[in-house]
């Protein structure tokens, strides 16, 4: 059996959509009584968008039902269907813990509240039953202000064994405005000795370099090797692995073939670029992450050597995993740990 490791999976966009739709039909959401019929609600909930604005647009309905109570209800799903469909030995799971919060709260309460939604979901993901190793990455977001954010990369740091690192949310396009901000919080999140990725270079507006020297990965960064590929010798030198998500740059509009990530792939295997092969948002897409290998390989975008160095390089640049082993070696530790949760 086949081991993944996912680098790059939204909590928001992990809910498939037969789940999420059974949800909203037993809560009554206005949202089942528009699409009384499943086949519609998944054309509505997977449907390619024109920007990514619009596509994101989509993460703020599902946070809206992913409430504190609610939480364990999604992140069990999520793990049952990334272990039976998947085969994920390891999963890193990003989101913005404010958005969990009771929005008639307070700021300050929010804040507070927000150590109970990183507790919820780290307990929800421990399953006996599908022994997935899981780290949670707590997203900032270009929408909040300030001294939410700084909150966020503290409870990160304050959360060992639960959260290894941050991430960036909320749209590319609105960093420019507040970069000196953003890099402040990116270098008291290293001070802290967090992990650090962000959303970058995944369209032109998002090619943002200022930020780059203060991330261990790169979440996307297409336009790096498509646009920008003087900057893959300086990407190479720090050790900086890209998140490749492919279904999400035709969904959103970024891409219109597969065939155009070929030059992603070749240019970074050329100069020594790492890259790890994601979902992004494997509910909003309705495709796991073994098909987005297979999507590659039908389509002659990477062979199976390539695949194989990919598989290894999500395993490699982890950040919860200690012991930077290729997924071989891990099939014992996976054994080991289901015996001992049993």
């Amino acid at each position: 059996m086949a081991l993944h490791a996912e680098l790059h999976r939204h909590l928001g966009g992990s809910v498939v959509p037969r789940v999420l739709w059974r949800y909203l039909l037993r809560q009554g959401h206005p949202l089942a009584e528009r699409f009384a019929v499943y086949e519609d609600f998944e054309n509505f909930y997977t449907q390619p968008r024109a920007t990514l604005e619009e596509y994101l647009e989509l993460h703020t309905l599902v946070e809206s039902v992913q409430t504190l109570e609610e939480l364990p209800y999604f992140v069990y799903r999520l793990i049952r269907g990334a272990y039976v469909f998947e085969n994920l030995a390891y999963l890193e799971l990003r989101y913005t813990p404010y958005y969990r919060t009771n929005h008639h709260l307070t700021e300050a309460e929010r804040i507070q509240q927000m150590k109970e939604v990183v507790q919820a979901v780290g307990e929800a993901a421990r399953q006996t039953e599908y022994p997935i190793i899981t780290t949670q990455l707590l997203c900032l977001h270009t929408r909040l202000p300030y001294a939410v954010n700084r909150a966020i990369v503290e409870l990160a740091a304050k959360s060992e064994g639960m959260v290894s690192g941050i991430d960036m949310a909320g749209g590319t396009s609105l960093y420019a405005e507040r970069m000196d901000e953003f890099v402040e919080l990116y270098k008291y999140a290293l001070a802290l000795g967090l992990k650090t990725t962000a959303h970058l270079y995944e369209t032109e507006e998002g090619s943002h370099p200022q930020l780059l020297p203060y991330i261990s990965r790169i979440g996307h960064g297409i336009q790096i090797p498509l646009r920008y590929p003087e900057l893959l010798a300086q990407v190479a030198q720090r050790g900086q692995c890209l998140e490749v998500c492919p279904t999400t740059y035709f969904q959103t509009g970024n891409l219109q073939s597969i065939d155009q990530l070929k030059v992603v792939f070749q240019r970074c295997f050329d100069s020594g670029v790492d890259i790890a092969i994601c979902t992004d948002n494997a509910g909003l897409h309705n495709v796991r992450l073994p098909f987005e290998y297979e999507n590659l390989l039908t389509r002659d975008v990477i062979d199976f050597h390539q695949m194989r160095r990919c598989q290894e390089n999500a395993f490699r640049h982890a950040f919860a995993w200690p012991y930077l082993q290729p997924p071989q070696a891990f099939l014992s530790r996976l054994t080991a740990k289901a015996t001992t949760l049993g």
